[in-house]
């Protein structure tokens, strides 16, 4: 089914560093401790931690299917993904985003150096 908890866990797992957890009893995933993306296992809705004008973007291209979080979370980047109305790259890539936005800076340098190593 398209956009599983299973499906975002193997996109976010497959990043360096990352481990799953649990927040609220939702399942989360995390670089060096910090929370980039959540599962819900109950419906069909993740939450990616995104750059504020990507955030932007992503909201006016899909407004039924993503939205800011509500009140400061959703101004710190915080977006909800309908997992089921979005593409299924689309929701790869908005999970790598959260996880380049969250993740240190030499950490996503050497990340992007291996993916343009042939």
């Amino acid at each position: 089914m398209t956009g599983s908890v299973d499906e975002v866990a193997a996109t976010a797992l497959a990043l360096p560093d990352v481990v799953q957890a649990q927040h609220f009893d939702i399942p989360d995933f995390r670089v060096r401790g910090k929370i980039f993306c959540t599962a819900r296992t109950d419906e069909r809705l993740a939450m990616v931690k995104l750059p504020q004008p990507l955030q932007t973007a992503v909201t006016s291209l899909y407004p039924e299917a993503i939205s800011p979080a509500a009140g400061a979370w959703g101004r710190q980047g915080s977006t909800l993904v309908r997992t089921d109305l979005v593409p299924a790259a689309l929701l790869a890539d908005l999970i790598v985003s959260a996880w380049r936005h969250v993740a240190p800076k030499s950490l996503v340098a050497a990340y992007l150096a291996d993916q343009e190593s042939p």
